[in-house]
């Protein structure tokens, strides 16, 4: 245990700071500043070792949080990132994207606020890289055994780890011109710097994963000629169909989904260039449709692209700021939360509900928006309420319906791509892992699915399990 009486002698969470408001609207860096080593060892040392650690549930990868929180405390750092990477290969992007259901169901959290278990886990990676602990692992032996892993997002970059290491030959398919997938073109670098994701596919090249980008399977090569050339194949596109809003005047100019947009402003800053003018922000006035992450990663961007007004709307209610009883502690409610981008500006608004939208031969030029309203036959807007919002540009960030259809291969009734528990599909050595066969979900499950759906990948290839499984396809946890 951290410290027998931590929890009772430092009862407050202690953060580390973020960056004036002022200064980070005039850049890309990360927001967060890193946290001072004795704010994150006094932290840790609030960590009860509970007997039953309901952190390990709250965690889809089953993250040994009190011991390596015991081994912050005590200074030994070291140690503490072999524990962490016993579970999770990239806790530097669960540390800075993840919401960290861990802290949900951290048990202090019943009546205090629970330990900074995330702040943890990033100054464990963060103090690991800065000492040269993190190198490569090459496998020390070749099995032979040839695996295709297409999609080099979270859920990919974990499979093809897991395999390469397991001694398989790996081929990691792209069809952007750089790995990564949402790490890289998707989150944006004020919460995600790219040197990180850099830095981690230099671990995998220099461990003997190869990557193969700009290529599209299905376009550049068929699935099943991939099919022929690999002994497994391991799916993980995500889940890139994007929610549509099918309202009067969609098709004008200047409505775009949020994906292109964030896309087009991350290339722009590793380019230091410049978005495509329809995708820039700059001087516009700007609506996002959708209140999660994505919507707020927008505003984030939009703010820094330089955009006259920024204006978020929800068709639901506001979610409340504790707990209710549909919520109960361990499980990880739907709270407000005020995000870094949220801070920066902006006005949100809920109870929401888009009619129509405006514009002219130009594009887009405002939306009409209604109260919504609830019914028995669900959501709908108010008649009598609606009044204009001018926008020139609109971000759809409703999230996502399902996957990229793939050859050969069924999907299920939410749009995911069709799967069994060991992540299998109905063609023999082909696995699903991360949103592709989830749905839209959290980081942290895409890296726990890429690493069981390698697990299931090398026993089909070996006839024996010998790599670690952390979740089941249909296990949902607690989220």
């Amino acid at each position: 245990m951290a410290d027998p009486h931590g929890f009772l002698t430092v009862r407050e969470r202690e953060l580390a700071p973020k960056r004036p408001v002022a200064l980070r609207l005039r850049d890309w860096r990360e927001v967060v500043d890193p946290a001072q080593p004795e704010i994150v060892a006094r932290q840790a040392s609030r960590c009860m070792d509970c007997g039953v650690a309901f952190c390990h549930q709250g965690c889809p990868l089953g993250n040994l949080i009190p011991e390596w929180n015991d081994l912050t405390h005590r200074g030994r750092g070291r140690e503490a990132i072999e524990r962490l990477h016993e579970t999770n290969n990239f806790p530097e992007f669960t540390g800075r994207a993840c919401p960290a259901p861990c802290e949900s169901a951290c048990v202090l959290g019943i009546n205090q606020p629970a330990v900074t278990i995330k702040q943890i886990e990033n100054s464990i990676i963060d103090e690991a890289f800065a000492h040269g602990w993190v190198t490569p692992h090459p496998p020390e032996r070749l099995t032979g055994k040839r695996v295709a892993v297409v999609g080099s997002g979270p859920a990919g970059l974990a499979a093809a780890q897991q395999l390469t290491r397991a001694g398989h030959t790996v081929v990691v398919f792209e069809r952007d011109e750089e790995p990564g997938g949402l790490l890289r073109f998707g989150i944006p670098d004020f919460k995600l710097d790219k040197q990180l994701v850099e830095r981690r596919i230099g671990q995998l090249k220099a461990e003997g994963t190869r990557f193969r980008c700009g290529v599209a399977i299905g376009r550049d090569m068929s699935w099943p000629e991939l099919r022929r050339r690999f002994d497994a194949v391991v799916v993980a596109t995500g889940a890139a169909v994007p929610r549509e809003l099918p309202l009067p005047g969609r098709n004008l100019a200047g409505i775009v989904h949020a994906m292109p947009y964030l896309t087009a402003a991350n290339h722009a800053v590793a380019t230091r260039g410049d978005a495509p003018d329809h995708l820039d922000a700059r001087g516009k006035r700007v609506v996002v449709i959708g209140g999660g992450d994505t919507g707020s990663d927008c505003v984030g961007t939009a703010l820094r692209q330089g955009a006259t007004s920024v204006t978020s709307l929800a068709i639901g209610r506001q979610p409340t700021s504790e707990r209710t009883a549909g919520q109960p502690w361990p499980t990880h409610p739907n709270l407000f939360e005020v995000s870094s981008s949220h801070e920066e500006g902006g006005d949100r608004r809920y109870l929401a509900s888009t009619v129509e939208f405006t514009g002219d031969e130009r594009g887009v030029t405002g939306l009409r928006v209604a109260e919504t309203g609830f019914t028995a036959g669900g959501r709908e807007p108010l008649p009598g309420t609606e009044r204009l919002l001018e926008a020139e540009l609109v971000l759809l960030a409703m999230g996502f319906v399902g996957a990229e259809p793939v050859t050969g291969l069924d999907t299920d009734g939410r749009g995911a791509l069709a799967r069994d528990d060991r992540f299998a599909t109905a063609e023999p050595g082909v696995f699903v892992a991360g949103d592709a066969g989830r749905g839209q979900s959290l980081i942290v499950w895409a890296i726990a699915e890429g690493r069981s759906a390698a697990a299931s990948a090398d026993a089909y290839l070996m006839g024996e399990i010998r790599l670690p499984s952390p979740v089941r396809a249909s296990d949902r946890g607690m989220h």
